[in-house]
């Protein structure tokens, strides 16, 4: 009789976490997946062969697993009450998520846009701020990041790390923006500098850099809507 392999004994590049992490949710297998939720199998089998088992018994069908009940799951041997349980509402999980519709990303095609979005974040603040705007294809966003807090007339921004932030987002296009607390819109030679390395760093990633926006309080200075980008 073979001796149980554990997940611990396997290669690290195949187990489930460890997969995970380093290929990407996709890469897995929807006993793999699974795995991860009940963390341990039984002293027969380890996790994933546990779950390909229980799969096995449902087509392979994750919408016949999760019509399974709480009963039914724990005849199996390794699926006590709190495995079944983790089962089930991953399985509702899914359900509920195919129920939702996707959440409307806000469109940052315009300078207008961006400081409709950023005001609200910027206009108390007495000290300077800087952001990123990460953007799809599209100017829908993907996500905001805060990359510098600063002082009263200037905040130092690390190209680096903003490139980074957009590479990590697989974003496409990018802008950023700041406030000026002293409300004068007017750029200043650090924020031109500012812009002209963010728009070389951009170039060189090939990242559509979209503009950078000042923000002040009812006004906003746009390097792109001045011809400046």
């Amino acid at each position: 009789m073979m001796e149980k392999l554990c997940i611990t004994d396997w290669a690290e590049e195949d187990r489930p976490r460890e997969k995970l992490m380093s290929k990407g949710v996709s890469a897995l297998s929807d006993a793999e997946l699974l795995a991860i939720l009940i963390g341990s199998g039984s002293t027969k089998e380890s996790a994933v062969d546990l779950m390909k088992r229980i799969l096995k018994d449902c087509n392979n069908n994750l919408n016949t697993l999760g019509k399974r009940s709480l009963s039914e799951l724990m005849d199996y041997n390794g699926i006590g009450e709190a495995k079944a349980v983790t089962i089930i509402a991953a399985c509702e999980l899914g359900k509920r998520r195919a129920a939702c519709q996707p959440e409307a990303r806000p469109d940052m095609g315009s300078p207008q846009a961006i400081y409709e979005y950023m005001h609200p974040k910027m206009q108390d603040l007495d000290v300077e701020e800087a952001w990123a705007l990460m953007m799809n294809q599209n100017f829908r966003l993907i996500k905001a990041v805060r990359i510098s807090h600063g002082g009263l007339s200037e905040t130092a921004v690390d190209v680096r790390v903003v490139m980074k932030e957009a590479i990590l987002a697989n974003a496409t296009v990018l802008a950023i923006c700041h406030n000026h607390p002293s409300n004068n819109a007017h750029p200043s030679r650090m924020d031109d500098q500012l812009t002209k390395r963010m728009r070389d760093a951009c170039e060189t990633m090939r990242i559509y850099f979209l503009d950078h926006v000042i923000v002040c309080d009812g006004k906003y200075y746009s390097y792109r809507d001045e011809g400046r980008i």
